[in-house]
């Protein structure tokens, strides 16, 4: 619920000295609506553009998708992501059993 819609409420069913004021405080301060709203403030810094890449396989990115449900034959539970950010060709590797150490390792 906005800020506006809860001063509609209160105002048909209460008064007090400085309510507008306290319903602004109580709705700043809660911790619900605080979650939901999205952040409007500059505190993400800047974006930077990556430069492109003038060879194949210059920047490669990856990134596990771990705990999938299992599925075939060697039931898989992972996968590995991996793209060349100049071709974009993007290659999957399955992976029986991920773990922590396997992961640490890349």
């Amino acid at each position: 619920m906005s800020e506006d819609r809860t001063m509609e409420r209160i105002k048909t069913c209460a008064w007090w000295p400085s309510w507008r004021k306290a319903v602004i405080e109580y709705c700043h301060s809660f911790d619900r609506c605080q979650k939901a709203n999205k952040a409007t403030d500059k505190r993400f810094g800047l974006m930077i553009h990556i430069q492109e890449e003038s060879t194949p396989w210059e920047l490669v990115p990856m990134d596990w998708v771990t705990a999938l449900p299992p599925g075939g034959d060697e039931s898989y539970n992972a996968c590995l992501v991996i793209v060349d950010r100049y071709s974009k060709p993007q290659p999957f590797e399955h992976v029986i059993k991920m773990t922590q150490l396997w992961i640490q390792l890349f």
